[in-house]
């Protein structure tokens, strides 16, 4: 599987800059890798694959310090990664 090169995601996180790099075989491994009843060690696992190296250390403080946080974080990187799209029926 070839991995597209993607442009950098910084956010500001409880006034931390966070830097992810988001790519679809990180991006494939999270929904395979998640199932009714576990959905948090995924996610937290995806951040560790697309946070940038010199985010990692501040990555894991916010994880350690902010319940959910994770969630919150794929939401956002993933909402700009990976754009819903308007799709029409045509008949």
């Amino acid at each position: 599987m070839s991995e597209t090169k993607s442009k950098a995601i910084t956010l500001t996180v409880a006034g931390v800059d966070l830097a992810f790099s988001p790519n679809k075989t990180a991006f494939n491994a999270l929904i395979n890798e998640m199932t009714l009843t576990n959905k948090v060690a995924p996610m937290v696992t995806y951040l560790g694959r697309i946070v940038e190296a010199d985010s990692k250390a501040a990555l894991g403080k916010l994880l350690d310090d902010y319940p959910g946080v994770e969630m919150q974080l794929t939401e956002k990187i993933n909402a700009i990664y990976s754009p819903h799209l308007e799709i029409e029926i045509k008949n």
